[in-house]
C-alpha cells in the first residue's frame, strides 16, 4: 500500500483525494485500529478518525475552494489579444505586454494561461458546419505570394478542379483576366464566383455588405454569375482555395525555382502542373478532379459568344512605318492599316492590338526605344540591303554569271579595290576560252580567298584542277601504338654504365 503525505499548512481541511480516502479505508479494516491505520498510510490517527467518520455517515468530501492563480488579474488582456489574433499570438511577445498590466508571476505561469485560453479559444471556434456543395453552383478565388510571384487560384468547389496561374501584380484588370481564362478552360460559368474582399474587386462596404466595383458587376453580368464575397477576417469560409495556394506554393513555385522575371515560362510550368494535379485521386472526394468536371460541365451555364474587354483600352494611330507606339516602343501590324486607328490591349507582359474585335497583332512587350516587328505584317523577312544595279555594259554582263558575280562586286567594294570597273570587261572575256562553269569555279575561290583582281582569276583558272580544294576539317587520326618495354633512369646513371 502506497505511503500517503498530508498538506500540514492548512491544518483541519481535508486535501486527500478519493483514492487517498479508499486506502485510508481498506487500512483500517485490515487494522481495526486508528493508530494503525494512519502508520500504514502515512497520516496521523485524527485523519483516519475524520475520514472513517464521514465514511459511514455516507457524507461527501468537501472540496477545497480553488486557490487564486497569479496570472488571473491579466487574463481578460489574454483572452482579447488570443481573439484578435485568432490564437497565432505566443506567450513569448505577450508576456511584456502582461507585464505593464501587473503580471508578477513567471514565464512558465504564463504560458500555461496563454495554452489554457487558445484551448478554450479553438474550441468555441470549432462549431462550423460543412459546406455542402452542387455541381456547377460555386467558384472560389485568392490570391498568394510567393519568392515575388503573384499566384492567382481557382478551385471548383464540387469537382475539385484546379487553377493556377502566375502574374507580376494583383490589379483588378490582371485578376478579372485570369478569372476568364479559368472560365475558358472550365468550358462553362458556375453560378457564384467566391472570393475574400480584396481590393481589386471591392467597391465599398456598407453595414457590412460587399459593394462590388463596377468593373467586377459589368464582368459578372456579361458572364451570367453572381458575385460573392466571405466574411471580414473569416478564411475558413474558402478554406478550399487556401489550401491550394499552400500547395501551389510547396509543390510548385518552390521545387521548380520559379521566378517573376520569366512569367511566360512560370505560367508555362503552372499548365502543366494543374494538368497533372487534376488527373490524380482527390483525397478528399476519392474520384479524379478532370473526370468530375467532364460531369458536371453540362450543368455550368455557356460562355457568351463575345469575350469581355479587360482593363484599360489605348487608342493609336498606325504610323508610315506601319507600327504603333506604346510605353516608348514600337510594335508593327500589318501594313493594310496604316493611317488607321487600332485599339492597344497591354496585360500579362503582352500587348495585343485590336482592329476592331479582331486581335491583328499580339506582342511581346519591350523596352522603351526598342521595338518588336513581325515580318509577315511587311509580306515577308527583309530584302537584302544596297543590292547591286550595274549600270554599264561590263557591268551587265558582269552580274549575269549570277550571285557568286554580286559577291565578287561586294567583297572587292569591302576590300577597297578602286579599279575594279576596269577589271570586270577583262574577267568577262575569260568565259569565251574557259568556258562558264569553269569561271565561276574560279570566281567563287576567289571570293574565299579573297583575291579581287582580273590577274588573280587568270592564275586560278591557270592552275586548273591542281589547285587545293578546301575541306572541313574530319576526324582526329587514332593510331594504335605497339607497346615497348621502357627503362628506369636510375639505369642510366654514370656509376652503371660500362
Amino acid at each position: 500500500m502506497s505511503v500517503l503525505a498530508i498538506d500540514r499548512h492548512h491544518p483541519g481541511e481535508p486535501v486527500l483525494s478519493e483514492r487517498e480516502e479508499m486506502d485510508i479505508v481498506a487500512a483500517y479494516g485490515e487494522v481495526g485500529t486508528f493508530r494503525g491505520a494512519a502508520e500504514m498510510c502515512g497520516t496521523c490517527h485524527k485523519t483516519v478518525r475524520r475520514v472513517l467518520e464521514r465514511h459511514a455517515a455516507g457524507v461527501a468530501r468537501p472540496e477545497l475552494p480553488a486557490r487564486r492563480r497569479n496570472y488571473e488579474d491579466v487574463r481578460e488582456v489574454v483572452v482579447k489579444r488570443v481573439a484578435s489574433t485568432r490564437g497565432r499570438i505566443t506567450a513569448k511577445r505577450l508576456l511584456p505586454e502582461a507585464r505593464a498590466a501587473g503580471y508578477t508571476g513567471s514565464a512558465r505561469n504564463f504560458r500555461r494561461l496563454v495554452s489554457e485560453c487558445k484551448r478554450e479559444w479553438r474550441r468555441q471556434q470549432h462549431g462550423r458546419r460543412p459546406a455542402v456543395w452542387a455541381p456547377g453552383e460555386t467558384l472560389i478565388i485568392d490570391w498568394g505570394t510567393e519568392a515575388g510571384l503573384h499566384v492567382f487560384c481557382a478551385v471548383s468547389a464540387w469537382s475539385r478542379f484546379r487553377f493556377v496561374r502566375f502574374a507580376a501584380e494583383e490589379g483588378q484588370a490582371t485578376t478579372l483576366r485570369l478569372l476568364a481564362e479559368c472560365l475558358e478552360t472550365l468550358g462553362g460559368v458556375p453560378k457564384v464566383v467566391l472570393s475574400d474582399r480584396m481590393g481589386c474587386l471591392k467597391g465599398g462596404v456598407v453595414a457590412g455588405v460587399v459593394v462590388p466595383a463596377p468593373a467586377y458587376v459589368r464582368f459578372a453580368t456579361h458572364y451570367g454569375f453572381r458575385p460573392d464575397f466571405c466574411e471580414a477576417a473569416d478564411p475558413e469560409s474558402k478554406g478550399m482555395v487556401e489550401r491550394l495556394v499552400g500547395y501551389a506554393k510547396s509543390d510548385l513555385v518552390v521545387p521548380q525555382g520559379l521566378v517573376a522575371a520569366d512569367l511566360v515560362s512560370a505560367n508555362r510550368a503552372a499548365a502543366a502542373w494543374c494538368d497533372e494535379v487534376n488527373r490524380v485521386v482527390h483525397s478528399e472526394i476519392a474520384a479524379v478532379p478532370a473526370d468530375r468536371l467532364e460531369v458536371e460541365r453540362p450543368l455550368l451555364r455557356l460562355l457568351p459568344g463575345l469575350r469581355p474587354q479587360i482593363g484599360q483600352v489605348v487608342v493609336r494611330k498606325v504610323d508610315k512605318l506601319s507600327c504603333v507606339r506604346f510605353g516608348s516602343g514600337r510594335y508593327s501590324v500589318p501594313n493594310r492599316l496604316i493611317g488607321r486607328q487600332v485599339r492597344l490591349l497591354a496585360g500579362d507582359g503582352r500587348l495585343k492590338i485590336l482592329d476592331g474585335d479582331e486581335i491583328v497583332a499580339d506582342h511581346p512587350l519591350v523596352a522603351p526605344g526598342e521595338a518588336s516587328v513581325v515580318d509577315d505584317h511587311y509580306g515577308g523577312p527583309r530584302a537584302a540591303r544596297r543590292p547591286v544595279r550595274p549600270q554599264t555594259a561590263a557591268e551587265r554582263a558582269f552580274c549575269a554569271l549570277g550571285p557568286v558575280a554580286e559577291a565578287f562586286i561586294k567583297g572587292a567594294a569591302a576590300a577597297g579595290v578602286t579599279k575594279l570597273s576596269g577589271e570586270l570587261a577583262e574577267i568577262v572575256a575569260l568565259e569565251s576560252a574557259h568556258g562558264r562553269e569553269v569561271l565561276l569555279a574560279a570566281l567563287g575561290r576567289a571570293v574565299t580567298f579573297r583575291r579581287w583582281r582580273a590577274a588573280d582569276v587568270r592564275s586560278i583558272l591557270a592552275a586548273g584542277a591542281g589547285a587545293p580544294q578546301l575541306t572541313a576539317a574530319g576526324e582526329a587520326l587514332v593510331y594504335p601504338f605497339p607497346a615497348v618495354p621502357t627503362r628506369s633512369l636510375d639505369d642510366y646513371r654514370a656509376g652503371e654504365l660500362g
